[in-house]
């Protein structure tokens, strides 16, 4: 386990390294030994310094890792998650800088949006339904602030530095069309994705843990283990279904959700 000191610098470090747009070394470079526990710890100081210091806001959660292909790759059976601030939010069709990002990636979901509260160890993905105001088509824009490959010695981060990196959160844009969970099924629901015209990705929301609810469902057991519920208006990102795909200035990704409309953000 880290100790307090050591759970603080870390959480320091990444605050700054997103601050100066430099990235820094993986934590576990310097703790091999970190578990999961110390990981979500650094995780949520450094989420507090964006919320004590800057003035964020807390408004939803994402959870990552939903599918196997991405946890055979991790060297893990669980997903991860993550805390959405106000400043993460993007319009559909925007314009985003890549110098305010560092290896800026995007991946595709879908976003739920709660009209009531979900709390409790036992959640259901019937429960996550009824408590859902709309689902929309979803981007998440990753980020690195610590090397995802050391460029020096290859080193190749872990989970650990995953989730202390704020589960790689840097954004979400929403748009297309607004759905009720009952007026698809959302297992089908899928995505072409194209970059500058090229189709990179192809994907259905059933890669995520065969149902995209299920993601949610996860979220809020987890955060009932700390007597934390998931509130009305809070909006969740259910998980990727493609890989994530690299963005560079100049970039256009766009995907095409079929009934549920189209998503595009430009990069600059």
């Amino acid at each position: 386990m880290l100790t307090e000191d050591q759970i603080n610098l870390a959480a320091d470090n990444l605050y700054s390294a997103e601050k100066n747009r430099q990235q820094i070394e993986p934590l576990t470079l310097t703790h091999p030994d970190m578990t999961m526990d110390d990981a979500y710890a650094v995780q949520s100081q450094w989420v507090n310094r964006k919320v004590k210091q800057d003035g964020r806001k807390v408004v939803g959660y994402k959870i990552g890792l939903t599918s196997r292909a991405m946890q055979r790759v991790m060297k893990i059976d669980t997903p991860d998650y993550g805390v959405l601030l106000d400043d993460m939010v993007f319009e559909n069709n925007s314009e985003i800088q890549v110098a305010d990002f560092l290896d800026p990636q995007i991946e595709v979901e879908l976003a739920f949006v709660l009209k009531e509260r979900l709390f409790g160890t036992d959640v259901t993905p019937e429960q996550v339904m009824a408590a859902t105001d709309y689902v929309i088509p979803a981007f998440e824009l990753i980020a690195a602030r610590s090397f995802r490959v050391h460029p020096e010695t290859g080193y190749t981060r872990t989970v650990c530095d995953t989730i202390s990196d704020n589960a790689a959160n840097a954004g979400i844009i929403m748009g297309g069309r607004k759905v009720t969970p009952d007026d698809v099924d959302l297992r089908w629901c899928g995505a072409i994705v194209k970059r500058n015209g090229v189709i990179e990705q192809t994907g259905l929301a059933a890669a995520v843990l065969d149902h995209p609810a299920n993601g949610i469902c996860w979220i809020a057991k987890r955060f009932a283990q700390h007597g934390i519920g998931l509130e009305p208006g809070q909006m969740l990102l259910s998980g990727s279904f493609t890989a994530p795909i690299k963005v560079q200035a100049g970039d256009v990704v766009a995907a095409e959700y079929g009934a549920l409309g189209d998503l595009k953000v430009m990069f600059v």
